[in-house]
C-alpha cells in the first residue's frame, strides 16, 4: 500500500497513530490542507499541579533552615537548592521558583481552605455563601481544546470534586461549578487510548436529538418565569450548551482512530496504597495524552487540604504514615526533616516527570516537549496553615519566551515561618509585606500560551518571569 503524506490530515500525525511518531522528515511534508495552517508545529501545552499543607518554613536561626527550607537560597540567577529541592538541580535551567505570590481574597483565610480558588483566584471564604469561578486551566482550555479529542484532563489522587472549600479538582468550568476528576488510572487510560464501542454514533445521534428538545423547551419556558427563576434556568442551559459542545465534538472525533500507545510498563490498577507507583502512573498518563495530542490541558490535584482522603497516605511513600501531621509535628526533634523528606518526595516525581518531557522530542515540531509545555506545580499554604507567599514552581515553555534558571524572590529575606507552638496561627496575624496577585503570573502564562488577553481574575498587571 502506498501511503500518500499530503492526503493525510495533519492532526492523525500528531495524534501518534503509529505514522507521526516513526516519519522524522514530516515536518519536510508540505499540504494544501486548510486545517494544518490553523495547527502550529508547536502546540503551546498547560499542566497544573497542586500539593496541600503547605510547606517546611524554618527561621533561620533554626538548624533546620539551611537543608530542609523548602525555599531556595538566594536570589536572581544566583540560588542554591536546599536538600528539600535537590531533585531540580538537573532542571535548573529549565524551571523558576517564585515566592511572594498569593490571591488577596484569600489571604486572611485558613489554608485547608484554599485549593479551590488555587487556580481561579476567587473569594471562596473560609465559611458563608461559596461561589467560584472559571479555572486558569478551563480559560486555556476554551481557546485550544476544540483541536483535540479532549478539551482537558481533569485528575486527582481523591476523584470526584469534594466539598466547596474541600475540592477533590482544581478545574472550575466558566460559571465556577467543579469539573469532577479522575482518580482511577485506568479508567483515565481507557478513555484516552481504549476503542470506544460499536454503538457510540448511535447514541451520539439521540443525545444529539435530546439537547435539540430541551433548547427549545427551554427557550419557551423561560417567557413565563420570574427574573430569579429566569437566572436559574440560565445556570441549567449553560450546563446544556456545554453538553452541546461536547456532543457536536463527538461527532467530529467519532471516526478519528484512536492513538496506538505502549502501556506495558503501566500498572493500571494500582491505588494510593501504592504511592509512589501510583503518581509516577498519573504523571505518565498525563505525558501519554500530551504525547499523542490527545489533548493540551491537564490538571492534577496531588492531594485535598485537611488531611483528608487517600491523598493523606502518599506520605507512606517515604515512610511516614500520613502527610498532613507532618506539617503539624515540625515543632518534635526531627519534625522539619521529615517534611522536608516528604515534599522532597513531591519534587522528585515532578522532576521525573518535567525530565521525560525534556528527553521527548516534540512530534514533529521543534525542540523538546517541555519546551513547548508550560507546567505549574504549587501550594495555597506556604508555612502553618497560612494563606500567603504559595510555594510555586514554573517550569517549561521555552518555545513561548520562558527563560528560566532563577529564582524570583519576592518575599524578602525572612517570610512568615517555624513551627506552629499552640495559640494563634500565622494565618491570623496581619501580614508583613503584601504578596503579589498570583493572577498577574496567570495573565503572563495566558499571554505566552497565545490568548489574547490582559485579564484574569483579580489581576493588577501582569509579571516579568523572563
Amino acid at each position: 500500500m502506498t501511503l500518500n503524506l499530503n492526503s493525510l490530515d495533519r492532526r492523525r500525525f500528531l495524534r501518534g497513530t503509529g505514522v507521526a511518531l516513526a516519519l522524522p522528515l514530516f515536518e519536510s511534508v508540505t499540504t494544501s490542507l486548510a486545517r494544518a495552517a490553523d495547527d502550529p508545529a508547536n502546540p503551546n501545552r498547560l499542566a497544573c499541579f497542586y500539593f496541600p499543607d503547605g510547606v517546611p518554613m524554618p527561621l533561620p536561626k533554626d538548624p533546620a533552615h539551611k537543608d530542609w527550607l523548602w525555599f531556595p537560597h538566594g536570589n536572581g540567577k544566583k540560588f542554591t537548592f536546599t536538600k528539600c529541592m535537590e531533585p531540580f538541580e538537573p532542571l535548573r535551567n529549565d524551571l523558576t521558583v517564585l515566592s511572594g505570590f498569593s490571591h488577596p481574597s484569600v489571604r486572611k483565610v485558613h489554608g485547608h481552605s484554599n485549593a479551590d480558588q488555587f487556580l481561579t483566584a476567587a473569594a471562596t471564604a473560609y465559611d458563608g455563601p461559596y461561589k467560584n469561578t472559571i479555572s486558569l486551566d478551563q480559560e486555556f482550555a476554551t481557546h485550544v481544546g476544540d483541536q483535540t479529542r479532549f478539551s482537558s484532563l481533569v485528575m486527582s489522587t481523591d476523584g470526584g470534586t469534594g466539598t466547596p472549600r474541600g475540592a477533590h479538582t482544581l478545574s472550575f468550568n466558566r460559571s465556577g461549578r467543579a469539573i469532577p476528576a479522575e482518580h482511577r488510572p485506568k479508567r483515565v487510560f481507557d478513555m484516552l487510548f481504549v476503542k470506544s464501542d460499536e454503538d457510540a454514533a448511535r447514541r451520539l445521534a439521540l443525545s444529539k436529538n435530546a439537547l435539540d428538545d430541551l433548547l427549545a423547551d427551554a427557550r419557551s419556558l423561560r417567557k413565563t418565569l420570574s427574573s430569579q427563576d429566569q437566572k436559574r434556568l440560565d445556570e441549567y442551559l449553560d450546563s446544556v450548551r456545554e453538553a452541546e459542545v461536547k456532543v457536536a465534538k463527538a461527532k467530529h472525533w467519532i471516526n478519528t482512530p484512536l492513538p496506538k500507545v505502549d502501556a506495558d510498563h503501566l500498572n493500571l490498577n494500582l491505588t494510593p496504597d501504592e504511592p509512589r507507583l501510583y503518581i509516577q502512573t498519573m504523571f505518565e498518563l498525563i505525558y501519554l495524552a500530551f504525547k499523542t495530542d490527545s489533548t493540551r490541558v491537564a490538571t492534577y490535584q496531588i492531594g485535598r487540604e485537611n488531611g483528608v482522603g487517600k491523598s493523606d497516605h502518599l506520605a507512606r511513600a517515604v515512610g511516614f504514615n500520613l502527610a498532613h501531621s507532618l506539617s503539624h509535628e515540625t515543632k518534635n526533634p526531627g519534625g522539619w526533616k521529615r517534611f522536608g523528606i516528604y515534599c522532597r518526595f513531591l519534587n522528585e516525581e515532578f522532576g521525573r516527570f518535567a525530565t521525560k518531557l525534556k528527553q521527548s522530542p516534540e512530534p514533529a515540531g521543534e525542540g523538546s516537549m517541555l519546551d513547548n509545555t508550560l507546567l505549574l506545580l504549587g501550594s495555597a499554604s506556604s508555612a502553618f496553615h497560612l494563606s500567603r507567599n504559595y510555594p510555586l514552581i514554573l517550569a517549561g515553555g521555552k518555545n513561548m519566551g520562558f527563560k528560566h534558571g532563577q529564582y524570583l524572590n519576592h518575599a524578602g529575606d525572612n517570610p512568615a515561618g517555624g513551627p506552629w507552638n499552640g495559640g494563634r496561627e500565622p494565618w491570623q496575624k496581619e501580614a508583613a509585606q503584601d504578596d503579589i496577585p498570583l493572577s498577574n503570573l496567570f495573565v503572563t502564562m495566558l499571554q505566552r500560551l497565545g490568548v489574547k488577553t490582559n485579564k484574569f481574575g483579580d489581576s493588577t498587571g501582569k509579571i516579568d518571569v523572563v
